[in-house]
Parts: C-alpha cells; structure tokens; sequence
C-alpha cells in the first residue's frame, strides 16, 4: 500500500501498529466490515480468509475493540445528515 491517499495527500494512518502482527490496511478493512455492515466476526474471518489472510476471530475483536470506536465515529460523521 503506498503513503499516498486517493487525494494526492500523505496518509497520517500509520503503514503498522506497533504489537501487531498485521499491516494497519488489514486491522483497517476488518474493522471497517464489522461496523459498517454488521457481519460477524466469523462472517469477517472468512471474508479475509478468501482474500488470502488468515486470522482468528478472537483477533479480529480484539481490533474492533481497541480500534473500533474511532472507525464507527468516522463513520457517523461520513453520514448525511437528515434532510440533506
């Protein structure tokens, strides 16, 4: 994954987090499943297993709950607005 964002701007996300053995895309697109669209963690395991990444779901609850109350308050704001 490069530094770029799709806006041409360097990305503040960081490449890894420290203690973890994935790269921060992966803990990202887990996170992101698990609020965006309320899949399981299961249902999440084995959407990364197709794409070639094996992890366990007792990690993947792990990353939604250090990581998840920053991604779902992204996406809330993301939301629009009534009457917009």
């Amino acid at each position: 994954m490069s530094g770029l964002s799709q806006a041409g701007r360097m990305s503040t996300e960081p490449a890894t987090y420290l203690g973890y053995r994935f790269p921060a895309a992966v803990i990202h697109h887990a996170v992101w499943l698990y609020h965006l669209f309320s899949l399981s963690l299961r249902d999440i395991e084995l959407v990364l297993a197709e794409r070639g990444v094996v992890v366990s779901s007792e990690s993947i609850r792990r990353w939604c709950l250090r990581f998840g109350t920053e991604f779902a308050a992204r996406l809330r704001k993301r939301r629009p607005r009534p009457g917009d």
